[in-house]
């Protein structure tokens, strides 16, 4: 049964048993050390039973939104071995930090930015004893993070970003979670039609999943509570074809999520390949996944009798004052027990080799992409001289010009001197006349890849100035764009973009 817009496919079938299980077991090991991460100093693969003095004394983090992150980042491993995928992960849920640690030190990125954080039982102690500690990482998905473009606090430019990075990357997709919290910020509300924007034949695709666990940090969320006809074509009206999984039942899910990840691979190197080899430039429905999933899946079902999992009580540490209640201790070891660490890794903490083998290797590794370690692949712009932009004023007050325009006339000649390149933008709200850089319309367009009619001006998918009202998105554009290691420009009023910046 193939997965299709509107419906959740519980029964697909492109899973073998094997496989989801060992993927499971992954997904386990993702979730134990998340759980580590925010709780434990020490004792990290609980070889004795577990002490107030292995827990940290001040519990930091977010565990809601982790245990889906990290579902979909084995799922987003299972694709990439698949199809040789050149892949980057954009977690909008940015304080998530615990998943993007965890995923990066199990496929073994995390340990060869970090050689001290090295991949068995000492390495797991101290992953876990600098997590949100004195001296140690914060807990969100932060710069230093391995595979991160996006800051974790910076909510809602987490699908602008994911864009960005792939306009002129044509291999590349960005897999972009984006959380239903953060769903409801304005720049990410605009920032779903940057689709309008992506050319097929030059650009790559990104993959938008957004994850419904239900709850913000104590509301519930709107995208999550309107019913799923509505929200199937909110999407389709934005020019999307969404895929629905949802569920907890954990192999239906694996199931399911692996039917809809290969429908929406499929679907993407199918819009490709019609445009560059049949010149079929007709404005695509880029596929998406809507992924629903309880918040703190698989954590504590109830906490002193009140409901935790599916509950935004588990948005950050589901149970704290670990020494003023005798239970919560117990409880904690439980908990991770549950993950069954022994399966997961062998007597020195590694990761075990049968597991090991689900990552990608090398640079198919997310997190150790070079488009998501933008100074890697960072070339200079060929430049002009600006001395030959000079205004010759032999006189005060004998010249009339305007800087702006002058500007526009260099701005043009930077785009024609790096067009082979393609790696020069300007981004800006409908002002790039009006702002007196015109001059650019003699070297490319407006970017626009939906309908025309006559008497539009400068507008084509190859066009290299982005123009859209939003500033957060062409902020987040452009910062997309510079992270994976290319320059561009954001054109916008000094009054306008102290505020956008802040």
């Amino acid at each position: 049964m193939k997965t299709t817009a509107g419906r959740s496919n519980p029964e697909g079938r492109s899973l073998k048993d094997e496989e989801m299980e060992r993927m499971d077991a992954y997904w386990r090991a993702a979730n134990y050390l998340s759980v580590g991460q925010i709780y434990l100093l020490d004792n990290p693969l609980l070889r004795e039973p577990l002490r107030l003095e292995h827990v940290k004394p001040r519990l930091l983090g977010h565990w809601g939104t982790t245990p889906g992150l990290n579902f979909i980042y084995v799922h987003l491993n299972r694709v990439i071995r698949a199809g040789d995928l050149d892949m980057i992960y954009v977690a909008g849920p940015g304080h998530g930090g615990p998943a993007l640690v965890a995923n990066t030190w199990l496929e073994g990125t995390y340990s060869e930015v970090y050689p001290d954080i090295s991949r068995d039982e000492e390495g797991m102690r101290r992953l876990f004893r600098q997590f949100s500690f004195p001296g140690g990482i914060p807990s969100h998905v932060a710069p230093e993070t391995p595979g991160s473009i996006h800051e974790g606090g910076e909510l809602g430019y987490a699908l602008s970003h994911a864009f960005g990075a792939v306009f002129d990357n044509p291999d590349l997709i960005a897999a972009c979670v984006v959380g239903d919290g953060e769903a409801e910020t304005g720049p990410l509300a605009a920032s779903w039609y940057s689709n309008k924007f992506l050319n097929p034949v030059t650009d790559g695709a990104v993959l938008p999943i957004l994850h419904l666990n239900g709850y913000k940090i104590a509301n519930p969320t709107i995208l999550a509570r309107i019913p799923p006809q509505e929200l199937a074509s909110l999407f389709v009206g934005l020019g999307y074809e969404p895929y629905f999984v949802e569920g907890d039942e954990p192999a239906a899910m694996h199931r399911s999520m692996a039917e809809a990840m290969d429908a929406a691979i499929a679907e993407i190197r199918s819009i490709q390949r019609k445009a560059r080899t049949a010149g079929n430039m007709a404005p695509p429905r880029w596929p998406m996944i809507i992924l629903r999933t309880p918040k703190g899946w698989t954590g504590p079902k109830t906490v002193d009798g009140k409901q935790t999992e599916g509950s935004w009580r588990s948005h950050q540490v589901p149970f704290g004052d670990m020494a003023g209640k005798p239970d919560r201790v117990p409880l904690l070891e439980k908990w991770m027990k549950g993950y069954r660490p022994e399966e997961l890794f062998d007597g020195g903490g590694r990761l075990r080799p049968e597991l090991a083998e689900l990552a990608p290797k090398g640079t198919r590794r997310m997190g150790a992409n070079p488009h998501a370690n933008g100074g890697i692949l960072l070339k200079d712009l060929a430049m002009p001289d600006y001395r030959e932009y000079a205004v010759d004023v032999p006189k005060p007050g004998g010249v009339t010009a305007e800087a702006t325009r002058v500007m526009g006339r260099m701005l043009r000649d930077v785009m024609k001197r790096n067009a082979e390149a393609r790696n020069f933008r300007v981004m800006g709200p409908d002002e790039t006349a009006s702002n007196r850089l015109d001059a650019l319309f003699e070297a490319t367009d407006r970017t626009w890849v939906a309908a025309t009619v006559p008497g539009d001006d400068h507008l084509s998918p190859g066009g290299r100035v982005m123009e859209i009202l939003s500033e957060h998105t062409c902020q987040g554009w452009l910062e997309g764009y510079l992270l994976t290691g290319r320059h561009g420009l954001f054109s916008c009023y000094e009054a306008f973009i102290h505020i956008v910046d802040s």
